[in-house]
């Protein structure tokens, strides 16, 4: 749970660049890719992962000037890279310009259910995880190169000069 607004600033900092990241190992052709029994592209999950921060936005207060919540995804993976990277740089400027530490304690109901600013903003960043994390093991059943987010992924360990790990 974050306690300061820095902590939580530094925090979305580093999963933001894991999700800028994951997204660039993403080409153009693979934002069409699909798979049986699931409805969603990689490219939608992507564009997903970019709408809740105006979405998330504009339920704590918070509107962005960058997108608005509603945006129709972009064709190029670029496109989607550069609106992400500038929506969640603005998101946490208005957190950091507009809340306290004590902001985070604020309670509001939300999607039906009431919880803390603190609580919202955990939920913002385990949003993103799950999603990269769908997002990393459809690429890889895409045949895509997958980057380390919280350690080495499998092609990465051979740089370390050990054997790639199954």
């Amino acid at each position: 749970m974050y306690r300061t607004i820095s902590d939580f600033l530094e925090d979305w900092k580093n999963e933001s660049e894991a999700t800028l990241k994951i997204f660039s190992a993403l080409d153009n052709n693979s934002l069409n890719i699909k798979f049986n029994g699931y409805n969603r592209t990689l490219g939608k999950i992507a564009w997903h992962i970019t709408l809740m921060l105006p979405e998330m936005g504009e339920t704590f207060n918070l509107p962005l000037k960058s997108m608005i919540k509603d945006a129709p995804q972009p064709e190029t993976i670029e496109e989607i890279n550069n609106t992400y990277k500038l929506a969640s740089e603005e998101l946490a400027e208005l957190i950091k310009n507009s809340w306290t530490d004590t902001s985070l304690t604020e309670v509001k109901t939300v999607y039906g259910q009431t919880f803390s600013n603190q609580t919202g903003l955990n939920m913002l960043v385990k949003h993103q995880i799950h999603h990269r994390g769908q997002l990393t093991v459809l690429m890889r059943l895409a045949g895509l190169k997958v980057p380390g987010i919280y350690g080495p992924a499998k092609e990465e360990w051979s740089a370390l000069g050990m054997p790639e790990v199954e």
